[in-house]
């Protein structure tokens, strides 16, 4: 018999609270045979959904509630979805107390708003934490009459008097009082367990998780606890605990009987969307069609084909052209319609014009609605599927009805103008962003536990890293533990450890937090909270919908994906630049597909910065390549993934003649020439299938899913109806069919979409275009698309050396706050970001740029001084500022500058104080010949060329204006030593190479093997690049000592290429100095004044005699130079050669 059901329950979507998984829940119950059960979790419906589901198909009763906070954050009531209206009620207080609460607070329903919306809602009233059990713990038994009174008369008979028994001293001083309430005013009694782990032994992992989540420690007795008898208790044990009062279990059957709501899946509720005039919304998508296709002819397909033929197309000619773009128009019009999909089409397609007409980049596509001429016509697309081959039956399949999906990429600084036009235009309580939960993963909870248990860092540590770390494929700790025997015996070693785990895998998975999908937009037909309840992220004022991106579509909500794609807004800043300083308008979608320079770019693998195309293993690609055409970068985009990049040498192959194509059949021969008989994409599937057996496209489709399922018994239905086709309409005999069809499933495997491949090869050829024939402009726009990315920023920094295009350093009359074009004569050139320098603040730099377009540049260190806000500027930011040579243009001594930033700021403050007070300056205005000014400056040495460099890495993050390597490059030259450019120019031929290598040390960061024994990642830089060694155990350790941060070293390396980057193992490594001290042939000393002479001198004669001859380079003031080849040789060690630099008159020294 029935005779308990759980009315107060917390899932694992009370986050990091609930310790039971709704399907564990769900089991739970049906293993203990009880009939209903309901979810009231801590402030949120987050679960419903997923539990009426999971329930409901295991024939469980689900009741829908909420355990809310009422009238502030300590006390609560328990409230249940009794039918539709019910669960619309608690939908609506739940979505009003979040979005009408305090940001920071967490969701409190008031006396009013329950008042308002209690319809069809059951209140349990909320046991030891409900506010009339508080009042009668503090002896205030007339106000908690009061208050139960005022609940009895809001709900009538929907009111229970909640009873609990955990043990807890205030539940037993409260419970004869309540029963004598509830007797006087003829109040039903419910007796519940607040659940919150599934069983008793799970408590102290749970306590833990109350821990994790308020940041305490196990230890410690201050601090939120349940009870060991939290847990899910069964039937008998409820029956057992409340024999007493029987009246209080039978209850829980009766108002299990008494909730009669299912949530159900519904058929998806667009918003409607405003007409012109009377029109319909079909009369609407056939007009917006019809009139954008017409453009789309006009302006793209005409002169598209004009180009080709070289002449003026006839009339005769247009209509002929223009037919089948029609008929296409049409056979979807058609489709979309009987789906009932105007709605959709049209609301993307004006979300979309609305950013376009703001000039707000959008992309060309992205998935397989690049296949639809609709979206071609109604702007949602910018490619033309029939000239590219692309099929609608691959994006709306006539034979499998589901939703349409257009994924949209948005300029990512300006996507959120788009979301807000669409908030106003349907309704900002029609319009939600979806949430996501974050979980604790395997590496997470273990630091996370270890933390609580107060464990040594270090301990906790090793054993979490101990995890694979795969973000694609998160391992799990137990898989983890499976895998990997030494993991298991560090485990053993310790009984905290054995703990530490024991405790992780009960609470690995559980989710932690809340937040907000990256993407995901729904619009609803009325307001949400009519259809899911809503959530407030404290980061944002927008609802969020408390259903994640699996369930929120099925309460009716169409999600549309607006994407942030910082490649779009690369190529709008690179046009925009362009017009700014060259004054030419680019239309990036007029551009020409065929431009030479272009595919000469890609041919030489020159695509750093180029979208999908700048890996290292995709530029090798494409050396291989060669691509000549569109289409070889459509190939190479759905080519170059694990699998298919091992058909790349084939395609070469018979691009280049070596091969003949295989068609396997002539009638495939028409839509496989373009990939050389390479079946690439899923289109060439469905097509093939079209082709040789005829299948409708639709039909195709399901055969290509079919395929990449590889379902056994759909693969030998689908052989069958592909076998008996091709016999009965091309008469191809059975086994030549069923050879073709291995043949297309083998590919179908890991075919790509097309229609995706496209648009996104689209993006990459118009960032190739720019980078080709604007390529100042286009660094310039994606360096300042990755402007606080200084690893990247380096990257460009040697693409351009290897350009040839000049990189000018930061400077405070010249920079803006973003990386600029700038002009000398027929020279143009990039000048280095303000806000890119690392730790002087965008804001101040802002306040310095805007002054100076205000006022005029800056004159003086005192003239910046007394211009710029203050308050604005720091010590540590004016440091930084200067150490980057942001000051060489008002000081080039650097070194004395940021000695004297106390003085500057000091100054600065003092004339900002005397203006406010309106008092006459002691030091006076800048240039006044009676003010004191700027105190004067303490008399410092410049730094010497190594330090000034090394300041200035810290600074800027990468070696910006020269290199410590670069006065080396001779004599690396004479000795053999490779650079890394020149490392990957061999290894483009070669699989592998030794080397000797140098490099000045960036960082290292040491691991611990599976094995115990340890390695490092050591990242160096040279003049040409930076690059990355694996040292391992034994050299570690005996190199340890001198593997320091800016330490330059000489190393033994085997290089070769795998997974797509070059991999150095280190054979040997040694200061590079030590090295190389005794092996310097050549000292060449450039001067432009005597006054470094006697240092010269000094020097020599400190070091006297040596190996290495010495040339002195003097320019005399008319343009000419004299060479002085000194005498005999001499030996000047590295202190002597950095003593000469820091002389006033040399300009470099160079060793050879």
């Amino acid at each position: 018999m029935n005779q308990f059901v759980h009315l107060h329950v917390h899932s694992a979507y009370s986050l990091a609270e609930g310790a039971i998984k709704v399907k564990d829940l769900v089991k739970m119950c049906t293993d203990q045979g009880m009939p209903a059960c309901a979810i009231t979790d801590s402030s949120n419906m987050f679960g419903a959904m997923e539990f009426a589901l999971e329930a409901s198909k295991n024939g469980l009763q689900p009741i829908l509630g909420i355990q809310a906070f009422y009238e502030d954050e300590n006390h609560q009531l328990v409230l249940l979805a009794q039918n539709e209206k019910g669960f619309r009620n608690l939908s609506q207080l739940v979505s009003d107390a979040y979005m009408g609460g305090d940001v920071e607070a967490r969701a409190v329903i008031s006396k009013e708003q329950l008042k308002a919306h209690n319809d069809g809602v059951i209140c349990l009233s909320g046991g030891p934490k409900g506010l009339v059990n508080d009042l009668l713990f503090h002896k205030q038994d007339d106000q908690a009459e009061e208050e139960l009174l005022y609940l009895k008369n809001i709900f009538d008979d929907r009111l229970y008097i909640e009873l609990q028994r955990h043990g807890w001293a205030h539940e037993e001083a409260t419970e004869e009082r309540l029963l004598n309430l509830a007797y006087k005013h003829n109040i039903p009694l419910v007796a519940t367990n607040d659940c919150y782990f599934s069983e008793k032994s799970a408590y102290a992992a749970h306590d833990a998780l109350l821990c994790i989540s308020e940041g305490r420690y196990v230890s410690e007795d201050d601090r939120r606890k349940v009870t060991p008898e939290h847990y899910f208790k069964t039937a008998k044990e409820m029956v057992e605990l409340f024999s007493d009062i029987p009246e209080a279990v039978q209850n829980t059957i009766n108002i299990a009987r008494r909730c009669s709501y299912l949530l159900e899946p519904v058929k998806p509720l667009l918003p409607p969307f405003e007409c012109e005039g009377d029109r319909t919304e079909v009369d609407e998508l056939r007009a917006q069609a019809k009139n954008g296709l017409d453009w789309r002819i006009e302006n793209f397909v005409y002169k598209e084909e004009e180009k080709k033929r070289g002449a003026p197309l006839s009339e005769d000619d247009k209509k002929e052209i223009a037919k089948p773009y029609y008929e296409r128009l049409e056979f979807e019009l058609g489709i979309i319609i009987d789906m009932g999909f105007p709605g959709y089409f049209l609301i993307c397609s004006d979300f979309i014009k609305y950013a376009k007409s703001q000039n707000i980049p959008v992309g060309p596509g992205r998935g397989s609605g690049a296949g639809s001429i609709v979206a071609w016509a109604l702007k949602i697309t910018d490619l033309d599927p029939l000239a590219l081959g692309l099929l609608f039956e691959r994006f709306l399949n006539p034979e499998r009805v589901s939703m349409p999906d257009f994924d949209v990429d948005f300029c990512q600084d300006r996507r959120d103008e788009v979301i807000s036009y669409v908030q106003r235009k349907y309704g900002h309580d029609k319009v939600a962003q979806i949430i996501t939960f974050g979980k604790l993963q395997a590496r997470a909870v273990v630091r996370d536990v270890g933390r609580v248990l107060q464990m040594p860092y270090g301990q906790v540590d090793r054993l979490s890293k101990m995890i694979p770390n795969n973000p694609a494929n998160p391992v799990t700790l137990q898989e983890a533990l499976d895998a990997d025997p030494d993991f298991r015996l560090e485990i053993k070693k310790d009984e905290t450890s054995q703990r530490l785990i024991e405790i992780a895998l009960e609470l690995e998975g559980l989710y932690r937090h809340a937040s907000t999908h990256a993407a995901g937009l729904v619009i609803g037909d009325r307001p949400l909270h009519e259809l899911v309840p809503l959530y407030r992220d404290p980061r944002s004022d927008m609802p969020v919908t408390q259903f994640n991106m699996k369930f929120v579509e099925q309460t009716g909500l169409v999600k549309f994906d607006f994407l942030g794609l910082k490649t779009m807004t690369v190529v709008q800043r690179s046009v925009d630049l362009i017009k700014e300083t060259l004054g030419e308008t680019i239309d990036i979608l007029s551009v020409p597909l065929d431009d030479e320079k272009s595919y000469e770019l890609m041919t030489k693998g020159d695509t750093v910065g180029v979208f999908q195309l700048e890996s290292a293993g995709m530029r090798d690609a494409l050396r291989k390549v060669k691509p000549d055409k569109f289409e070889d970068i459509i190939a190479l985009v759905s080519l170059y993934r694990p699998g298919p990049m091992d058909n790349i040498p084939l395609y070469c192959d018979v691009k280049e003649g070596k091969i003949e194509p295989d068609y396997m059949h002539p009638l495939l021969q028409p839509f496989l020439e373009e990939t050389y008989g390479i079946m690439i994409y899923q289109e060439q599937v469905q097509l093939a299938a079209q082709a040789l057996s005829g299948y409708s496209l639709g039909g195709a489709d399901l055969l290509r899913r079919a395929m990449g399922k590889k379902i056994q018994a759909e693969m030998d239905a689908q052989r069958e109806m592909f076998v008996d086709g091709a016999k009965e309409h091309n008469n191809v005999p059975k086994e030549q069919s069923s050879a073709i069809f291995d043949n297309i499933a083998k590919f179908a495997g890991y075919g790509f979409n097309k229609s995706h491949a496209a648009a996104y090869a689209l993006i990459a050829y118009w960032t190739a275009w720019l980078k080709a024939n604007y390529p100042v402009q286009f660094m310039a726009a994606s360096m300042t698309l990755d402007l606080g990315n200084t690893d990247k920023l380096s990257i460009f920094k040697q693409d351009m050396d290897k350009m040839g295009l000049p990189l000018y350093p930061p400077s405070v009359n010249s920079s803006f706050v973003d990386f600029a074009v700038e002009s000398h004569g027929d020279d143009h050139g990039v000048r280095y970001a303000l806000a890119a320098l690392k730790g002087v603040g965008e804001a101040a730099m802002e306040s310095v740029v805007q002054e100076r377009s205000e006022n005029g540049q800056y004159k003086s260190l005192e003239d910046f001084a007394s211009r710029i806000n203050y308050k604005a500027m720091n010590k540590r930011q004016l440091e930084g500022l200067s150490a980057a040579g942001g000051f060489d243009c008002l000081n080039d001594n650097r070194a004395q500058v940021i000695s004297s930033a106390d003085i500057i700021l000091r100054y600065a403050q003092s004339l900002a104080d005397e203006k406010a007070s309106g008092q006459v300056s002691l030091f006076g205005e800048a240039g006044d010949d009676n003010a004191l000014g700027l105190p004067e400056l303490p008399d410092v040495r410049p730094w010497d060329p190594l330090e000034k460099l090394s300041r200035e890495f810290k600074a800027v993050g990468f070696y910006l204006s020269a290199h410590p390597l670069d006065s080396r490059e001779k004599q690396f030259d004479n000795l053999g030593i490779a650079s890394l450019k020149t490392i990957e120019e061999k290894l483009a031929n070669l699989p592998k190479t030794s080397a000797q290598m140098a490099g000045v040390l960036l960082k290292k960061q040491e691991k611990v093997s599976q094995k115990g024994s340890k390695y490092a990642f050591l990242q160096l830089s040279d003049p040409t690049g930076i690059y990355e060694v694996t040292l391992f155990s034994e050299m570690l350790a005996s190199a340890r000592e001198y593997l320091e941060p800016g330490a330059p070293l000489l190393l033994g390396v085997e290089a070769e290429t795998r997974e797509d980057q070059i991999r150095f193992t280190c054979t040997r490594v040694e200061p590079l100095e030590k090295a190389l001290e005794g092996k310097i042939r050549e000292i060449d000393i450039t001067l432009n004044k005597g006054s470094a002479a006697p240092k010269i001198k000094e020097c020599i004669d400190r070091d006297c005699k040596g190996y290495s001859r010495i040339n002195l380079h003097v320019h005399l003031g008319d343009g000419r130079k004299v060479l002085l080849e000194l005498d005999g040789r001499y030996g000047l060690d590295s202190e002597a050669r950095n003593d000469i630099r820091a002389e006033s008159g040399v300009v470099e020294i160079l060793e050879g």
